[in-house]
């Protein structure tokens, strides 16, 4: 049976957890937990210590007889990781190389100044209403400890787990989580479902072809990096939306048009009321980095003042 779509801690498979964190928007993100005969191995971190404190001692029922060893960041975006240093040194963590070096581009001390500068009538704004909800002055970056190359396999009190390289597709270094013995697959952010999704790397291909090899596995439960719970129709979803945008930054290209003018200008059809959708002008931009290299480099608060002129436009 899927959850609801509620805040906490949902079993999803046997001796296996998701928590939820609705409604899913900018830094609410999803996470698990895989418990095995006396250990546990914690998937993803949250944006923030308040938010991850929270989660720990809703976990502690679990983990207080079978302690977390291991804990594997799905990729480096804070709200998958700023919660690392709260747990106990001796835990394990696992991440790709490319989240590795990631996760020093964008820091909590980055993401805290930009919350409060003043960066324009635009930008400002739409920085707070995405990140002002959360605190980062007081985390201290903790990276993992084991680069993941290639298929991993970490055992888990007795219990195999899986960790799949899938990227580049939504960050540069993406892995997916799979529990073979329950069918349960966590896809970090290379799902967000009922919402828009936003790629940092990509290519759109390269995202598709990860969908493709999460469809392989026929999981019976997918939890994904952000919205509800769901099954192998949700890995479809977000495949469809990155074919139609695959086809639609071609035309762009082909049509002569710069990134900023096909994202103003793009009709994202059935998908065009997601939430979040203001994202598409990164997405954009990335797809159009990979089909022209030559296109000026952007930096993040160019992307960001693209994503709230966007938002408003629209």
């Amino acid at each position: 049976m899927t959850p609801p779509f509620t805040k906490g801690l949902h079993q999803v498979g046997a001796d296996v957890w998701a928590w939820l964190a609705p409604d899913g928007s900018w830094g609410f993100s999803n996470a698990g937990l895989i418990a095995g005969k006396d250990s546990t191995l914690l998937v993803d971190t949250l944006f923030d210590l308040a938010l991850t404190r929270e989660m720990l001692a809703a976990m502690s029922a679990i983990t207080d007889a079978r302690p977390i060893t291991d804990l594997v960041n799905t990729h480096a975006n804070g709200d998958h990781c700023f919660g690392n240093e709260l747990l106990d040194t001796a835990v394990h963590i696992h991440a790709a190389s490319e989240a590795i070096h990631e996760m020093h581009e964008v820091t909590p001390q980055m993401l805290s100044q930009q919350v409060t500068m003043e960066l324009g009538p635009t930008l400002t704004p739409f920085i707070r209403r995405a990140f002002g909800q959360f605190r980062f002055d007081d985390i201290t970056l903790r990276v993992p400890d084991t680069t993941i190359n290639g298929p991993t396999s970490i055992d888990v009190g007795g219990r195999p787990v899986q960790v799949l390289p899938l990227g580049p597709a939504h960050t540069a270094g993406d892995v997916a989580v799979w529990v073979p013995d329950a069918s349960v697959l966590f896809a970090g952010d290379l799902l967000f479902i009922g919402g828009s999704p936003i790629m940092w790397a990509g290519p759109t291909a390269g995202w598709v072809a990860a969908c493709d090899a999460m469809l392989d596995l026929n999981p019976a439960v997918v939890v994904p990096g952000h919205g509800p719970v769901t099954d192998s129709s949700g890995i479809h979803e977000v495949r469809d939306y990155l074919i139609h945008v695959g086809h639609a930054v071609r035309e762009g290209v082909d049509a002569g048009k710069t990134w900023q003018q096909t994202a103003t200008e793009i009709d994202l059809g059935p998908f065009a009321t997601l939430p979040d959708a203001e994202r598409i002008a990164v997405t954009v931009y990335q797809e159009f980095r990979s089909l022209q290299p030559e296109t000026p480099p952007a930096d993040t608060i160019e992307l960001f003042t693209a994503m709230a002129e966007w938002a408003g436009a629209h």
